[in-house]
């Protein structure tokens, strides 16, 4: 068989499995044969508290009909009640679906408080012209107490960072029950953490706040763990009460280690002593005690005007926690120092782990200067007495 042949073999099998696929994905997906207009909610049967309001969500489903104007109305409302539909938030007597779409609705129940606890029928129904027209069955039923219901939920309910971060949580507290709460909030952290409750877009602290029925309120939890903390995982539970209901949450805190940085002289001395215009060492010990290595750190100085101060090294590469390394501050004091003590600033840093002390740096001036004095001032009382003498005999 020639190649060309087989090329158009293969075409033809494919046009053929193609077919077949197509055949079998409309078989297993049936055109809908659904056409009308319906009206729709996810609770068609309900229980409210007398003296309050209820809101209950509806749908108006159009399934293949030409967009008309449909009024909507409530009947079998029993007496004292007041049963209003709503559309976008404010009353409306008609609503418009387009073909294949819905328009969301809601009907908000006011009930007296001396209502009967009987249930009650409503009949929600949307007219059209002609034929086309729905109705909707919603059973209502009465009781005194309703219990509170409670949801506490958060997106993050992990985060990490350093011991010197402030974690923030946004937490999301719903309402669920059918009437106005008042939510108090705790936090349970480790020892020595700090926790506070916050709005979610301000800075207030807080302690509770309200919540309407049926609608949530978004708050922030700010913990701090203590600086000294060391690395590890810790959990933070929070609960939330109102009444008899209560809801909780468990967060955590990964609190990843940090290098922490000292400076001091050998065997902890703060002090050296040198002489003006001549170059000494003094050993500088950098401890790290912290929980994560430090490196690249960089050593600088201050000093008095004049001075010059280099180390040896002038970066330590790498410091584990727990250990230390010992470096050379080579101070050569100005050729104007007088005698007397003078203060040296001496500085680690690690990629914003500082770290500084305070060195005494006693000078002392040169004996042959000493000496070259001594000698100026020897002349000088020679000079002196010389004259003396001579103008004496006069």
């Amino acid at each position: 068989m020639r190649a060309l042949d087989v090329a158009r073999l293969s075409f033809a099998l494919s046009l053929i499995l193609s077919a077949a696929q197509i055949t079998q994905a409309q078989a297993a997906d049936p055109p809908r044969d659904i056409k009308g207009l319906y009206l729709m909610t996810d609770y068609p049967a309900v229980t409210v508290k007398p003296g309050g309001t209820t809101n209950i969500p509806l749908r108006l489903q159009n399934y293949g009909l030409a967009p008309e104007d449909y009024k909507l109305s409530v009947t079998g409302v029993p007496s004292g009640w007041t049963a209003t539909i709503l559309g976008g938030g404010q009353p409306v007597a008609a609503a418009m679906p387009g073909p294949d779409s819905s328009v969301s609705l809601q009907l908000r129940l006011d009930v007296p408080k001396t209502a009967d606890l009987k249930a009650q029928t409503l009949m929600v129904k949307a007219e059209g012209q002609g034929n086309n027209q729905a109705s909707l069955p919603l059973s209502v039923s009465l009781a005194k107490e309703l219990p509170a219901k409670l949801a506490l939920t958060t997106k993050l309910p992990e985060l990490r960072g350093s011991p010197k971060s402030n974690f923030e949580y946004t937490l999301t507290i719903k309402n669920d029950s059918g009437r106005d709460l008042t939510t108090s909030f705790t936090a349970e952290a480790p020892n020595n953490f700090e926790t506070s409750f916050t709005e979610a877009y301000g800075t207030q602290e807080l302690s509770s706040i309200p919540i309407p029925a049926g609608q949530s309120k978004d708050i922030k939890l700010k913990v701090r763990p203590p600086s000294t903390i060391d690395a590890g995982h810790f959990p933070v539970k929070v609960t939330v009460n109102a009444e008899d209901a209560s809801a909780h949450t468990e967060l955590a805190l990964d609190v990843v280690g940090q290098p922490q940085l000292q400076v001091a002289g050998r065997d902890g001395l703060l002090s050296a002593r040198a002489l003006a215009a001549k170059q000494t060492s003094v050993p500088i010990v950098v401890t790290n005690s912290g929980t994560a290595p430090a490196d690249n750190i960089s050593l600088h100085a201050s000093s008095p005007t004049g001075w010059k101060i280099s180390f040896e090294p002038a970066t330590i590469d790498r410091l584990v926690p727990g250990k230390d390394t010992e470096v050379q501050a080579l101070i050569t004091p100005s050729d104007k120092s007088l005698a007397g003590d003078y203060m040296v600033s001496v500085n680690a840093n690690s990629r914003g782990e500082s770290a500084s002390s305070q060195f005494r740096i006693t000078v002392a001036t040169s004996t042959v200067w000493g000496m070259a004095g001594a000698g100026v001032i020897g002349v000088a009382l020679l000079l002196m007495l010389g004259a003396v003498a001579r103008f004496g005999r006069r």
